[in-house]
C-alpha cells in the first residue's frame, strides 16, 4: 500500500501539521484569475518599466510546485499549470506576519498552490510573480520522481499516465494534438454535410470486420452480447433508412494480440456516403489529409523514426500488382494457389493449405509488401475472398472495389464501394461460415437482419474506416500505439493478479 512508504509518511505528517496550524491541506476554494501563459503574455512589457515591476497589477495563479529553492528569508519556486511554467518569489516580509516561517518547510515539490501578487523581472531577466498571498490547495503525499531524470521506465509511464503527464511535457503535447486531430476530423465531415450518429456498442452478432470479439452478458435480457468490433453494419442500415452521408467517431474492441500497432480497444472513424464509389473516397481522403496538415500547421515532409514520410506523394497500386512490383514476388506465381504455398514455405513463413487463393494473396501482401509502403499508398482491388462486405468489380468479379491506405508500413484506412446486392451478401456470409468451420476464428458471422435490411434497397454507397490512433502515431512521430493512448491495456502486475484471484 502506498501509505506504507516512509517518504509518504513524512508528507502525511506535514499535512497533519498544516491542519494543526489551521491550514486546510485540501482546500476547495480558489481565486485563480489567470493562467501562467496569460500572465506571461500580458506582462511581457514589465521588463521595459523603470523599476521592472508592476505593483499596481494583481494576479492569482495556481499550479503544481515543480522546483523549490529555500533560501532563509526568501524562496524561489516554479509552479506549472496546463499552459506553462512560472517562477514565483516568496519573501518573508511580503507575506502576513509569521506565515512564511510557518509554511516554508511544510510545502514541497508536488504540492498544488495558489499564489497572488504582482509581476516583476528578476536580475537575471526572468518575468516572475512576487507573492503577496499563498494558499495550499492540495498536499501531495507521494513525492515526484527526480526532476532531471523524470520517468524513463515505459511500463511505469503507461501504468501511471497521470505521473507521466506531470513529469513529461512532450507527452501532454502528444495528447493535445490527438484531441485536435479528432476535433478537426469531426469538423471536416460536418463541413462536407455528413451527419454524426451513434450506434450500439453491444451487438447481438460480432459483425462489420473479421476479428475476435469480447463477450459480455446482458443480465436484463439474459443473453450474451459482443462488444463492438466495428460499427459498419449499423451505419449501412442508416443508409438503407435514407440518410445519405453519416459518420461515427467510435470506440471498437477486438479480443486479439497486443503489439506496437494493436490495442484491444481503439478509436476510429467510419463514414458512409451514398451515390459515391471507393474512387470518390480516395479523393476525399486526400482532402482530409490536406485539411489536417493545414490546420495543424504541419510540414508535408514528416519524420517518423529513421524514415521521412512525404505527404505530398500519394500513390495507388492494385494489390496483385504490388506483390511483384513492390514485394518482389515472382509474377508467375501470384495467381497459383499451390505455387504461393510452396513459395511461402520456401521463405520459412507458416501457411495453412486450407487457405483459398485470395487469402494466400493476402498472406503474400502481409509478408512482402506492407512494411515497404512508406509514403501514403492506396492499395486497391482486393480479392473477393478477403473482402466479404465489399462490392465486386463489374469488369473483374474476382476482385472488389476496395482500397486500404498504408503509411510507414502500417494500415491507416480501409474503404470500399459497398456491397448492396442482398443475394450476393448472403452468399458471402455463408462462405465466411465455411471459413469459420475450416478454422478461421476471425471469419464474419451470418447477419440475417443486415441481409433483410439490404433487401429493402441500399443506394450505391462507399464507406471507409480510418484508424485514429495510428494516424496520430504518424503525425506525432510515435512508434507504439501505447504512446497515443492515455490508458493503454497492460498486463496485470503480480500483486494485482493475486488480488483478482483472492
Amino acid at each position: 500500500m502506498i501509505f506504507d512508504n516512509q517518504l509518504v509518511q513524512l508528507r502525511i505528517e506535514k499535512a497533519q501539521k498544516l491542519q494543526a496550524l489551521g491550514y486546510n491541506p485540501y482546500s476547495n476554494l480558489s481565486e485563480r484569475n489567470t493562467s501562467v501563459e496569460k500572465f506571461l503574455n500580458v506582462n511581457d512589457d514589465v521588463a521595459q518599466l523603470e523599476e521592472k515591476r508592476a505593483e499596481n497589477r494583481h494576479y492569482c495563479v495556481a499550479g503544481r510546485i515543480k522546483l523549490y529553492r529555500l533560501m532563509g528569508k526568501a524562496s524561489f519556486l516554479k509552479i506549472e499549470d496546463e499552459s506553462g511554467l512560472l517562477q514565483i518569489y516568496l519573501a518573508r516580509d511580503s507575506l502576513k506576519e509569521g506565515f512564511y516561517n510557518e509554511i516554508k518547510k511544510l510545502i514541497e515539490v508536488g504540492d498544488i498552490i495558489e499564489v497572488c501578487g504582482f509581476p516583476f523581472v528578476t536580475n537575471k531577466g526572468e518575468l516572475s510573480l512576487h507573492v503577496k498571498e499563498l494558499k495550499l490547495l492540495t498536499k501531495a503525499l507521494s513525492p515526484l520522481p527526480e526532476k532531471y531524470h523524470g520517468i524513463t521506465d515505459k511500463e511505469l509511464r503507461y501504468r501511471q499516465r497521470y505521473l507521466d503527464l506531470i513529469m513529461n511535457k512532450e507527452v501532454k503535447q502528444t495528447f493535445q494534438i490527438r484531441s485536435k486531430v479528432i476535433s478537426l476530423i469531426r469538423r471536416f465531415f460536418e463541413e462536407k454535410g455528413f451527419l454524426e450518429v451513434e450506434t450500439p456498442m453491444m451487438h447481438p452478432i460480432a459483425g462489420g470486420a473479421n476479428a475476435k470479439p469480447f463477450v459480455t452478458h446482458h443480465n436484463a435480457l439474459g443473453i450474451d452480447r459482443y462488444l463492438r468490433i466495428a460499427p459498419e453494419l449499423y451505419l449501412k442500415r442508416l443508409i438503407v433508412g435514407g440518410f445519405e452521408a453519416v459518420f461515427e467517431i467510435n470506440r471498437n474492441f477486438r479480443n486479439e494480440g497486443m503489439d506496437a500497432t494493436h490495442n484491444p480497444e481503439f478509436t476510429s472513424i467510419e463514414f458512409y456516403w451514398a451515390y459515391k464509389t471507393y474512387k470518390d473516397l480516395i479523393e476525399l481522403t486526400k482532402e482530409l489529409f490536406e485539411y489536417l496538415f493545414d490546420h495543424l500547421k504541419l510540414p508535408k515532409l514528416l519524420p517518423y523514426g529513421d524514415l521521412e514520410i512525404n505527404f505530398d506523394n500519394f500513390t495507388q497500386v492494385p494489390l496483385i500488382e504490388s506483390l511483384h512490383r513492390i514485394g518482389g514476388v515472382p509474377k508467375e506465381i501470384v495467381s497459383d494457389k499451390k505455387a504461393i504455398i510452396a513459395y511461402l514455405k520456401e521463405q520459412h513463413i507458416a501457411v495453412s493449405d486450407k487457405l483459398n487463393l485470395g487469402q494466400l494473396q493476402g498472406e503474400l501482401f502481409d509478408a512482402f509488401v506492407e512494411e515497404k509502403l512508406i509514403d501514403p499508398t492506396f492499395i486497391t482491388d482486393y480479392p473477393v475472398e478477403i473482402s466479404p462486405l465489399a462490392r465486386r468489380s463489374d469488369e473483374h468479379p474476382a476482385i472488389t472495389e476496395r482500397f486500404e491506405l498504408f503509411i510507414a508500413g502500417k494500415e491507416i484506412a480501409n474503404a470500399f464501394s459497398e456491397l448492396n446486392d442482398p443475394l450476393d451478401q448472403y452468399e458471402r456470409f455463408k462462405s465466411q461460415l465455411d471459413a469459420k468451420d475450416a478454422g478461421d476464428d476471425e471469419a464474419h458471422e451470418m447477419d440475417e437482419d443486415f441481409v433483410t435490411a439490404l433487401s429493402y434497397g441500399m443506394a450505391p454507397t462507399a464507406g471507409q474506416g480510418i484508424g485514429i490512433d495510428r494516424l496520430v502515431m504518424m503525425l506525432t512521430n510515435q512508434h507504439s500505439i501505447r504512446d497515443v493512448l492515455l490508458f493503454p491495456a497492460m498486463k496485470p502486475l503480480a500483486d494485482e493478479t493475486k488480488q483478482e484471484n483472492s
